[in-house]
């Protein structure tokens, strides 16, 4: 009884919506790993360090390669190598933009067999953090590596899926405009321009 009233609920639901034909950027199929590089050197050219920021790896244009397992249909071959920029920051305001070491890859991926015209993307993305703290010897600056990576199968289809129609109006853009000293005057309260009457003190 109790199911048949939780499938009433969702039949109830799923009525409020429209179904839309969608394109979107399929997941496939996915799989995490982790790559460590426990030393990366930066020659800071005399500058003291700051800070460091990483951005998003990419895999290294001409190293994709696909590639059929024998006896395992619907799974590819993938290899690549993945380039992860990052920026070290001085003090000074000086950035030095460098790459850690890359990464190669070789690993399995669930690739369903489609027809010629259908492409499947590799696409990767990756978080990478510093380990521990850095070190500044003289003009060197030493620090450890930690790199979170996602390698995932898309491919763009064509989906059919509940929705609540179109998103609605948004709200107006605010413009940007200096500060103006006399905005908060405006709304001020306006102060007594008479002094106090007998009346008016609170005497102890």
């Amino acid at each position: 009884m109790k199911d048949s009233n939780l499938d009433s609920t969702v039949v109830e639901m799923l009525q409020c919506f429209e179904n839309d034909c969608v394109i979107v950027d399929k997941v496939f199929a996915s799989c995490q790993q982790r790559e460590c590089f426990p030393r990366i050197e930066t020659d800071l050219d005399k500058k003291t360090f700051k800070s460091i920021k990483f951005k998003s790896g990419f895999i290294v244009p001409g190293t994709l390669v696909v590639t059929d397992i024998e006896n395992r249909p619907n799974f590819k071959r993938v290899r690549f190598k993945l380039r992860i920029p990052f920026e070290v920051i001085t003090n000074e305001g000086t950035v030095i933009s460098k790459f850690l070491p890359d990464i190669s890859k070789d690993i399995i991926l669930f690739m369903p067999d489609a027809r010629d015209e259908f492409e499947f993307k590799i696409v990767v993305e990756t978080s990478s953090m510093v380990l521990g703290q850095p070190i500044q010897t003289g003009e060197i600056l030493n620090f450890a590596v930690g790199v979170f990576i996602i390698v995932k199968v898309v491919g763009t289809v064509q989906l059919l899926i509940p929705t609540f129609g179109y998103c609605p109006e948004p709200d107006p853009c605010e413009e940007f405009s200096p500060d103006n000293i006399c905005d908060d005057f405006d709304y001020s309260p306006f102060p007594d321009f008479f002094p106090p009457q007998f009346d008016d003190i609170i005497w102890d």
